[in-house]
Parts: C-alpha cells; sequence; structure tokens
C-alpha cells in the first residue's frame, strides 16, 4: 500500500510540474487591427486563429490547428493603422496590421509623424490591397473632389492612415479642414451618421466588401465616388504608396457600376525586439495548410491574403523585414 501511494504521490507531482511548465510557455501575442466595421478586425482575428496553438491543443500532425506551439494570439480592435504603429513601437502590442503609407511615414519619421519616427517596425508581411472607399448617400453625386468644399465629410479616426493619406489627397483639389465641416469617425460610426443625414460624405480605406457598407448598402443604400484618370493620378502623386485600382460593379449589391480609386497595401508589421524565432514560426504557421483553409473561409479578402504576394510591394515601402521573417522568405526561396 505504501507503494502505491508512493507511485500516486510522484505522478501527481509530476502532473502539477507539467502543468506548471506548460503555462509557463505559453505566449501571448497581441496584434493591432483595426474597427469591427472594417476588413482589419476579421482579417486579424483569422490570423491570430491561424497561428495560435495554446498550451494542451491538438497537434498539428494529428489534426489540429499547425500554429505556433504554445502561442495564444489576440486581435485587438484599435483605431488601425496610426494606432497600431505607435503601439507596436511602444511595445503595448506584439504586432498589427498597417497601411504601407502610414507604415512608411512613421518608420522614417515624416508627414505626422515628423520628429516622431517609429525606427523599431519591421515588416511581417504583405496583405491585401484596400481600396479608398468615397461613400455617398443613396442618389448623391459628386462631379469632383473639389465639391467637398462646404460639405460635412468623414474623414476617417483621428491619426490612422486613411486620414493621413486623404488629408493630402484632398488637398490637392483645395480642400481642407477651414473649408469642409470635419468628422473624425470610424467606418461603423461614419456609416451611421451618413445614414441618419449627418454627414455627406465619408472615407475609408479598407478591403472589399466592407462590413459596415454592407449593411448601409442593404439598409438605407449608398452610392461610391469614382475617381477621374486625373484624380487617380494626382492621389498617386501625393501619396505615392496609393496606387490606381477598381471596386468592381456588385461588390456592394447596390452599387451597379465599377468605381475607380486608389488603394494601399495592408502590411502585418511587428517590432524589431520581437524575438527571431517566434516570428519565423508566426511567419511559417501564417502559411500553413490550416491557415490557408482559415483565410478562404473566413472573409472574402482572404482569398487574396497569399505566399505568393507576401512580399509584393515590401521593397518600394522602405521599411526592413523582421529577420525572422526574412529568415522563412530565404528558405523558401523568395528571397
Amino acid at each position: 500500500m505504501n507503494l502505491i501511494k508512493k507511485a500516486l504521490i510522484v505522478a501527481m507531482s509530476s502532473a502539477m510540474l507539467t502543468g506548471t511548465a506548460v503555462a509557463q510557455d505559453m505566449t501571448f501575442f497581441r496584434i493591432g487591427t483595426g474597427g469591427a466595421g472594417g476588413t482589419y478586425f476579421p482579417i486579424g482575428g483569422i490570423i491570430a486563429n491561424a497561428i495560435s496553438n495554446p498550451p494542451g491543443s491538438r497537434a498539428c500532425d494529428k489534426g489540429g490547428n499547425c500554429g505556433v506551439p504554445g502561442l495564444v494570439a489576440m486581435a485587438q480592435s484599435t483605431n488601425a493603422s496610426a494606432h497600431n504603429v505607435n503601439a507596436i513601437q511602444a511595445g503595448q502590442m506584439e504586432a498589427g496590421l498597417s497601411g504601407a503609407a502610414t507604415l512608411h511615414f512613421a518608420y522614417h519619421g515624416i508627414g505626422k509623424f515628423e520628429g516622431n519616427a517609429k525606427p523599431d517596425l519591421r515588416i511581417i508581411a504583405n496583405l491585401y490591397p484596400e481600396d479608398l472607399h468615397l461613400v455617398l448617400p443613396k442618389g448623391g453625386s459628386l462631379d469632383n473632389l473639389g465639391d467637398l468644399k462646404g460639405k460635412r465629410v468623414g474623414i476617417a479616426q483621428a491619426g490612422s492612415g486613411t486620414q493621413i493619406a486623404v488629408e493630402l489627397i484632398i488637398a490637392d483639389h483645395e480642400v481642407n479642414r477651414d473649408n469642409i465641416e470635419e468628422a473624425e469617425l470610424n467606418n461603423s460610426q461614419s456609416a451611421e451618421r451618413l445614414a441618419d443625414g449627418q454627414l455627406d460624405a465619408y472615407f475609408y480605406a479598407a478591403g472589399t466588401p466592407v462590413a459596415a457598407m454592407i449593411q448601409l448598402d442593404n439598409t438605407k443604400g449608398m452610392e461610391l465616388y469614382s475617381f477621374t484618370d486625373a484624380e487617380v493620378t494626382m492621389a498617386n502623386k501625393s501619396v505615392p504608396y496609393y496606387i490606381p485600382s477598381k471596386i468592381p460593379a456588385g461588390t456592394y449589391p447596390g452599387v451597379t457600376y465599377d468605381v475607380n480609386t486608389v488603394a494601399v497595401s495592408g502590411i502585418m508589421v511587428t517590432n524589431a525586439n520581437q524575438d527571431e524565432e517566434l516570428i519565423y514560426q508566426i511567419t511559417k504557421a501564417m502559411w500553413s495548410d490550416t491557415a490557408r483553409k482559415l483565410l478562404d473561409n473566413g472573409h472574402s479578402k482572404g482569398k487574396v491574403i497569399t505566399l505568393e504576394t507576401a512580399l509584393d510591394g515590401v521593397a518600394g515601402i522602405n521599411v526592413p523585414m523582421h529577420p525572422g521573417a526574412e529568415r522563412f522568405y530565404k528558405e523558401m526561396g523568395m528571397m
């Protein structure tokens, strides 16, 4: 009996030690996204799910998730690009999503980041193009961007990547805070204000289709402003990371025409101080077969997030890649 008791005590002690080791091996990884009505939040959630593999989870080769062992990743709703790069630099988040323009400005300390550079930002991957939407009430129209003068215009949330770009783009048409009634709101808030007649127009950059705009389209209806070729050219000159793009007819059922616009790449970003092996494993997990299924089935924009396009446009942003991610891409023969 004494031997049995001793064996039980040893087994229980081992279990307790094992449990402690598992708890110690758990790593939390916060990913800054955007508002719930945009695209960053759901995409960030899919990525978090793909790279997570909490202690006690089924192993990848046994049908479980192929995330990083011990990693618990969480998508956090934020004010998007500018908020995320600030938080990553400050160590308040381990990673986040950002538009390429904001990332470039922040890293180099130019534009709205003048004197406030974020030198520790590092790239993990290019994700997908974010189209700039200029949303109008159903039946509304503009002859040109200059027609925004005197109107109530949503310019996205304060400090966001969209706001930084929008102010540069409309300035080419002599539109600024002095001659519009600007509203600094997220996408969902802007859609609600437009539906209630409190806004005449609002800008938002996100991967299509955008949840808040789908709801607006299905309820009050909406129009999207189609940029002229000259306006696209001017926008691209003022904000080089915004390139010509098109939102196809039917992307939103009530918008039955093609919409000319500009788009910026959405980028997965981290801090240079993040462990190289951890970021290597995270990058590898992002492109696993299970991650592919999650991306394909989780959001329409997930289908265009591919390993083949993970480095598209990255060199032009002029921001370093994290060594862990770089190691993975070199192993894949991509660098």
